[in-house]
């Protein structure tokens, strides 16, 4: 009777743990990894297009679909990483050792996109080689992030806790990399002269970043900015613990075709999924044309890392005002109100490029504190609707798929990257965008415009009727984990 009571308090011990109270140094050595990957593979997506069309010198339409075919083949690549995470079991873990595994080879294969040997420049090859590459091992380290995310804990109010933290961590990362990597780019390049660069009268001497002879520049910054990302990688790695963690038998019985499975049956994963698209599409447009936006259309590239800076304040000082603000007016609202704050910041911005206003950095800050503030809270926030849609998996199949439900947020995530990358691409194509040219045709101009504003514009309106079908409220979660919590002890006694 004592061993039956004894056995009883463990499993119930065990039980109460997937509910844990998480620590503020686990929160931190979680995030580190969001923090890590933008350092890592934000610097591609923001940087690379510029870098592929000017000072690599191929074309815009010829980057772009070196993007298109990349992202085609990690439409058939991250399901199958999905699939081989869901059925690991590594002596250290099940999520944290690709961390370790494939963090290496990343940083080196992200350095290497930016190799300055002029033998490569120009190589539409080694171009598309090389990000293949990166894009592979990069989904072999996302993917088990994103999973190790849901093993922390069930408790929901511990979820958005820890998505403050990781998408403040995140959002330093932005601050590294869309405000001081410019910044640091052309501190390194070539042809320098002393410029204002529109905060506090302050004056640097800065290169000439759109030069086939900045190429070094960008290895160094690159090079740099990987090193660092490898060692928060680590921190990742020895500071989170996995407690949510599926059965053996449900980790044998994973199939690749659980992903067809989950699409299929699983209605929160189908809308979230299609936020995660459209979301991370309009985000990437403008992560990618904002360089393009102020080299040429408002003609104030030194400006970048102070608008930046203003624009990172929100997703680092305000993120703590997310739990509360979704606690007050509920999920959804949380969305729209975010999403409305991006589009007056869009408009903004648009008005700021006019002639008569250009000058003006005033202008600059508030359109993009606001545009920032705005899409940031959006698409940092809809992270914590992760774990609940793979509850809610779990719970109608009895399989808990962490790995492959993060492999197809991923892959929505990678497709919004991509087309974000693609398409302003071929719209800079379609409007005679010439990249050996300093000053740009008003065809060019427009095309540059119609990318980082309107068209944001018209997906954030289409993201916003997409949240209002997703169908968990946070009731329906808390009864979703207990039921499996409830489901676990049963078999288990």
């Amino acid at each position: 009777m004592a061993d039956n009571t004894v056995e009883s308090t463990e499993v119930k011990h065990v039980v109460k743990n997937e509910f844990a109270k998480l620590s503020w140094r686990e929160r931190i050595s979680y995030g580190a990894g969001d923090l890590a990957q933008n350092l890592i593979f934000g610097t591609v997506g923001s940087m690379l297009l510029f870098y592929l069309t000017t000072v690599y010198g191929i074309s815009a339409a010829v980057g772009a679909t070196i993007f298109l075919v990349v992202r085609w083949v990690n439409v058939f690549w991250d399901p199958w990483v999905g699939a081989v995470v869901d059925k690991s079991n590594f002596k250290k873990g099940k999520y944290r050792p690709f961390l370790l595994y494939f963090g290496i080879p990343l940083t080196v294969c992200a350095a290497l996109l930016f190799c300055p040997i002029e033998a490569v420049r120009g190589s539409v090859t080694y171009a598309f080689l090389a990000y293949l590459a990166t894009a592979l091992i990069y989904s072999l380290v996302n993917i088990p992030y994103g999973a190790l995310n849901a093993s922390l804990t069930r408790d929901n109010d511990e979820v958005s806790t820890l998505t403050t933290v990781r998408m403040t961590e995140a959002n330093i990362g932005n601050l590294m990399v869309y405000t001081f990597l410019p910044l640091f780019v052309q501190l390194a390049s070539p042809d320098k002269q002393m410029k204002d660069i529109g905060m506090f009268g302050i004056k640097l001497n800065l290169g000439d970043y759109t030069s086939p002879h900045a190429g070094g520049a960008y290895f160094l910054v690159m090079s740099i900015y990987m090193v660092i990302g490898f060692i928060l990688l680590l921190c990742t790695y020895f500071g989170a613990k996995e407690r949510v963690l599926p059965t053996k038998e449900e980790t044998d019985a994973v199939k690749y075709s659980d992903l067809f499975a989950e699409i299929k049956r699983n209605k929160p994963l189908q809308v979230l999924g299609m936020f995660f698209l459209i979301g991370f599409t309009f985000m990437f447009f403008g992560n990618t044309v904002w360089p393009f936006y102020m080299q040429y259309n408002v003609g104030h590239p030194e400006w970048m890392a102070s608008i930046n800076l203003i624009g990172s304040i929100p997703g680092i000082f305000l993120v703590f005002l997310w739990p509360i603000i979704r606690k007050k007016i509920g999920k959804k609202q949380f969305f729209y109100i975010f999403l409305a704050l991006f589009i007056v910041g869009q408009l903004i911005l648009w008005i700021w490029q006019m002639p008569q206003f250009h000058n003006s950095t005033a202008l600059g800050y508030i359109g993009r504190f606001l545009q920032q503030w705005g899409i940031t809270s959006a698409t940092g926030y809809m992270w914590s609707l992760v774990p609940e849609v793979v509850s809610y998996g779990e719970y109608k199949s009895k399989k808990r798929v962490a790995g492959i439900i993060n492999a197809i947020m991923g892959l929505f995530f990678k497709i919004g990257l991509a087309l974000g990358g693609i398409i302003p691409g071929y719209i800079n194509a379609f409007f005679k965008f010439d990249g050996s040219k300093a000053t740009q045709s008003s065809m060019a101009l427009s095309g540059i415009q119609w990318s980082m504003i309107w068209v944001p514009i018209v997906l954030a309106l289409v993201a916003m009727w997409i949240m209002s079908r997703y169908p968990l409220s946070d009731l329906d979660v808390k009864k979703i984990n207990l039921a499996i919590d409830e489901r676990k002890a049963e078999g288990q006694l």
